[in-house]
């Protein structure tokens, strides 16, 4: 797949056939360029041969060997001659085309993003943008695109816009969002949605949540900084304090943000804990270590494992991922001891942009006894990972490993589902399947998901299933293969994975 804004331009798509990225003909997706010199199937060069050179043809000979020496499922990898390729054609095939047991690719996230661009977003969490997190609810006329959530101090909530959750986009740049079915049509409606840059300016004609009448304004994107941590907050309850935490991103700031929120809350002696990761796509696994130590504290993690990272047969298992004790080194001075909450239970809001590092937390939580208690959807299924490699300023994320808990449990391939989710659903816990609610703030104690979660603790009953489970709980990047309905999200590629440093 290409890289950046692309990604998050497939999340809108009209009825039409929608190509993928990268170009090309010759055995489906190449150009004319003439055989490699040498090439011979099987026979694979070091990758160090070719890093660095810069050409198409060397470029493709560095994936190809890259692919064969480090990617999870390598002997699934067709071996074609990388001549025939463009890069961005040949990247897309050097992966399986195997599925899992619900039909879906077992390899859904593979791409590449330039580097520079990747090194801004993950390190200090900026990314080009309004600050506006889009829930997609319904792709296909009649669409319906809603505002999930807002980044502080962003384009989205300045004077003027004043976006807020649940605010639903009618049109954009003129374009009627809700029933154009033209291929321009949805190329526009892309473009104003996710620019590629800052300094864009699109006009939008939203309905804020509870007005009669829409309104029109005009948006200019900028580089704006991710605040991963957004709502901390306490409920009381006749049982004790109940914390609500808000997480959105695995990202390098996170770390101070989350040791800040799991301070305060373990200061009001919360006696329970409900993490709100609906929205969160995962990223580095280090702070998602991090977070499931805070939880479960030092007695429950002592000498066990948060997840066993497990490559190719080529490369073997690495020695045990512990639970991270101390802070990391991302946003603190490294070897801080961690604040811990020490709880038998945690409560987990999902969707199915709940993915990856995201899924860790909750695989690593249930290794070590910790009860982790579903309200939400399915969530994306990803218990499979990478290490970011650039070559030639693109950064590639092919998958690299399997992670397992501490009794050896990783396979959630469809994700996990509440207990009494409908559908096609993946590995079941307690919990309630609860549709999103766009029409509360997130934080508020009457938000559907986060009303169920309250009285689930109370009365270990939900209220009637609502969420969607998608088939494998896909997740918005790779929307052209999801299903037409279930609120995808819309993530940059990076923030829905399982990443080591």
């Amino acid at each position: 797949m290409a890289a950046g804004p692309a990604f998050r331009m497939l999340m809108i798509a009209a009825l039409v056939s929608v190509s993928a990225c990268g170009g090309g003909g010759g055995g489906g997706g190449g150009g004319t360029a003439t055989t490699a010199v040498g090439w011979t199937p099987g026979i694979f060069q070091p990758a160090a041969n070719f890093a660095g050179q810069c050409s198409a043809l060397s470029e493709n000979n560095w994936l190809r060997s890259w692919t064969n020496d480090l990617y999870l499922w390598y002997d699934e990898v067709v071996d074609r001659d990388p001549a025939l390729f463009t890069t961005p054609a040949y990247f897309d095939l050097l992966k399986t085309t195997a599925t899992t047991a619900s039909g879906n690719p077992k390899d859904k996230f593979h791409f590449t993003y330039d580097t520079a661009a990747w090194q801004a977003l993950s390190q200090s969490g900026v990314e080009a943008g309004y600050g506006v997190e889009w829930a997609v609810v319904a792709r296909f006329v009649p669409r319906r695109v809603v505002v999930a959530y807002t980044e502080p101090g962003s384009p989205a909530i300045a004077a003027g816009a004043n976006l807020a959750r649940g605010a639903e986009v009618l049109t954009v740049d003129g374009v009627d969002v809700v029933n154009d079915n033209t291929g321009s049509g949805v190329d526009a409606i892309n473009a104003g949605l996710f620019p590629a840059a800052s300094g864009e300016t699109h006009t939008f004609a939203v309905r804020d949540l509870g007005a009669a009448t829409p309104r029109t304004f005009t948006l200019r994107s900028a580089n704006v900084t991710l605040s991963p941590v957004q709502g901390v907050t306490t409920i009381p309850t006749p049982s004790g304090p109940v914390g609500y935490l808000f997480f959105t991103d695995h990202i390098a700031t996170a770390e101070s943000a989350l040791v800040s929120a799991v301070s305060a809350l373990k200061a009001a002696n919360i006696t329970d804990l409900v993490l709100d990761i609906r929205y969160n796509g995962g990223g580095y696994l280090d702070i998602a270590s991090e977070l499931a130590f805070m939880i479960a504290g030092s007695a429950r993690t002592a000498g066990r494992t948060f997840e066993q990272i497990v490559f190719n047969a080529k490369h073997g298992a690495e020695p045990p991922f512990a639970f991270a004790g101390t802070t990391e080194g991302f946003s603190l001075a490294a070897g801080q001891a961690l604040p811990t909450l020490d709880l038998p239970r945690v409560f987990v809001l999902t969707g199915n942009g709940t993915c990856s590092a995201s899924e860790s937390i909750i695989n690593s939580l249930r290794g070590v006894g910790v009860q982790v208690i579903q309200v939400g959807s399915s969530t994306c299924g990803k218990p499979y990972g990478f290490t970011p490699q650039d070559n030639c300023g693109t950064t590639y994320f092919s998958i690299q490993f399997k992670g397992v808990n501490a009794i050896g449990f990783g396979d959630y391939t469809d994700g996990f589902s509440p207990a009494n989710a409908s559908g096609a659903a993946g590995t079941p816990l307690p919990g309630c399947s609860v549709a999103d609610d766009l029409g509360h703030a997130l934080g508020d104690p009457a938000e559907g998901r986060l009303a169920a979660a309250l009285m689930y603790r109370t009365s270990s009953t939900c209220p009637a299933p609502s969420g969607f489970a998608p088939p494998g709980g896909l997740s918005g990047i790779h929307a052209q293969a999801a299903p037409a309905s279930g609120g995808l999200r819309t993530k940059s590629p990076w923030r829905e994975n399982r990443i080591l440093r």
